[in-house]
């Protein structure tokens, strides 16, 4: 889906005189570079939402430790955490205590 939207933004330019000849020598390279700059984009995408699902594992399990808590409120500060995932990280932290 990706490639094929590069390639007729590509079919775009040339249709309008945008970097005609240039495309018209280097279309190929030009869809690699782009393909490559999308893959890291996503790449660093999938990087932040671990790093933001880990941090919100961490919160949880401060929060669970701590005990003056129940599950149903910590999902309300923690929403990125379903409650399955919250029930998982409580039998966790159960076992280890």
């Amino acid at each position: 889906m990706t490639q094929k939207a590069v390639t007729e933004t590509i079919r775009i330019c040339k249709d309008r005189n945008v970097l005609k000849e240039y495309l018209m020598d280097r279309e190929k390279e030009v869809v690699t570079i782009m393909m490559s700059l999308f893959d890291e984009e996503q790449i660093m995408k999938s990087f932040i939402r671990s790093e933001r699902h880990d941090e919100a594992r961490e919160t949880a399990e401060r929060m669970i430790k701590d005990g003056e808590m129940p599950l149903e409120k910590i999902a309300r500060y923690v929403p990125s955490l379903s409650m399955d995932e919250l029930k998982e990280l409580e039998a966790e932290v159960m076992q280890l205590a």
